[in-house]
């Protein structure tokens, strides 16, 4: 796999760190001629190209028409979007991965053709709620691109849920309990299957709906 990243500071060094490790083909673009010239010191087999990330030109110099990815993690969103906008259109990059910086563009960047945009505030903001909120929460992952989250929570004594058969909660249409764990036990559930108090609970959810599920399973606002 050929991969670009663009971006700054130690997040970029051990992104293509990393990449070289797993053996795919890795070029760095940075704005910082100090910081190209340490990174070409510290990563031998990464190409490191001084210059904006943004620039066309410094995209086919980066061979952006070779490329698999495209990972753009500037601390500039405008930058980040236009970056992953010439690869996608230009350069015929199939995925493009952008850092939105403030949080309210991040379905503007989906919206004009971003593959993966992502938070880095929306994720520590969701971390911090989801220990100061919710304590039975023990994982939220999203997943298909933010399109679905996978929640995994055990119920206490007094949720409201206990007691009660899966045909007889009312879950959003766009949510389902897709596993139990009980007394280091799998369960699949049916519609008859009844929950008790303890049990862990996977749940699938788009994440619109993910606190409303997290309530009504919990008894938490």
């Amino acid at each position: 796999m050929r991969v670009i990243v663009i971006g700054s500071g130690k997040m970029l060094y051990f992104l293509a760190k990393q990449f070289a490790t797993a053996e795919q083909h890795v070029t760095v673009i940075s704005e910082k001629q100090t910081e190209c010239t340490q990174l070409s010191r510290q990563l031998d087999s990464t190409l490191v190209i001084c210059g904006d990330g943004s620039d066309p030109k410094v995209l086919n110099d980066a061979e952006a028409f070779r490329a698999d990815v495209l990972l753009s993690l500037t601390p500039y969103d405008h930058n980040n979007l236009v970056a992953c906008q010439i690869a996608d259109k230009m350069f015929g990059v199939p995925k493009t991965i952008a850092l939105v910086n403030d949080p309210d563009n991040t379905e503007l960047f989906r919206k004009l053709g971003v593959t993966v945009a992502f938070s880095a505030t929306k994720i520590i903001a969701g971390l911090i709620e989801q220990q100061t909120g919710f304590q039975e929460i023990t994982n939220l992952v999203p997943v298909a691109n933010g399109l679905v989250t996978i929640t995994e929570t055990k119920l206490p004594e007094e949720s409201p849920v206990v007691g009660k058969s899966l045909l007889d909660i009312p879950l959003p249409s766009n949510a389902l309990i897709a596993c139990l764990i009980r007394d280091d036990r799998v369960i699949i559930p049916r519609g008859q299957t009844t929950l008790q108090a303890q049990d862990k609970v996977l749940v699938l959810t788009q994440p619109e709906n993910a606190s409303k599920v997290l309530s009504l399973l919990t008894g938490h606002e």
